[in-house]
């Protein structure tokens, strides 16, 4: 039954996924970016819904409080698809998310990224993605939008923990803009890798916004990082 829900759930979330990138693609160029993020909010907030019904999976959000209102670096732990999705619909609309970019190869869906302003970095061109992260992000902080990034790079399995790189931190640096740092046990529900997605809440926590001005990245990374995994371990690591 697992299986048959999460199968059902996947194809809903394709289907939303080309309704939405169409309604992006086709009208996106014509209209102010506001449009699209908006768009691509109600996305993600139709498939939290989805989640839950077709699912049974839910999300609690302690600290909800901090959640950011305007310009703010997010920075989240990465353990599946769950948070590229769920986030989009949990933050506010303005929002420009540093990702692979291989996915703006993708018909319709990686048309509508573009709209969205996102951040397509090369993952093997080391210094040059960085610099373009400072770059790009320091526009879209300065245009009043949400730069969201995974720390890690790729997804990692519950327990586990990747190196976090700097590219975020050194953004941060150069804009002097708060971090927003985000855990949740997503991956306990819905693992990086297979199609199953099983019933229950997901815990998310976010922290307190934590200041840049005048910090070093290596600095400012320490910081996320320590927090992110001090929440990692007290958040349960077994479905109940």
């Amino acid at each position: 039954m697992i299986f048959l829900r999460s199968l059902i759930y996947f194809v809903l979330m394709a289907l939303s996924a080309a309704l939405f990138g169409l309604a992006i693609s086709l009208l996106g160029w014509a209209l102010p970016v506001g449009y699209s993020d908006r768009i691509a909010t109600a996305w993600g907030k139709t498939n939290l819904w989805l989640m839950r019904l077709v699912c049974g999976l839910k999300v609690r959000i302690e600290g909800g409080e901090n959640l950011p209102s305007g310009s703010a670096i997010v920075m989240s732990k990465h353990q599946s698809a769950w948070e590229t999705i769920s986030l989009r619909g949990l933050l506010i609309p303005p929002q420009s998310w540093v990702l692979k970019k291989e996915l703006m190869n993708i018909p319709i869906f990686g048309w509508a990224l573009r709209f969205a302003r996102a951040i397509a970095i090369d993952r093997k061109a080391g210094r040059r993605a960085i610099v373009k992260v400072v770059e790009e992000g320091s526009r879209h902080l300065e245009d009043g939008r949400l730069v969201v990034i995974f720390p890690e790079g790729t997804r990692t399995a519950p327990g586990e923990r990747k190196k976090y790189g700097l590219g975020g931190a050194m953004l941060a640096e150069r804009t002097g803009c708060a971090v927003v740092p985000i855990a949740h046990n997503a991956g306990v529900f819905w693992a990086r890798r297979g199609v199953k997605k099983y019933p229950g809440t997901i815990q998310v926590r976010v922290g307190e916004p934590i200041s840049t001005q005048g910090r070093k990245a290596a600095d400012i990374m320490r910081e996320v990082e320590g927090w992110i995994e001090q929440q990692m371990e007290e958040l349960p690591t077994k479905r109940s």
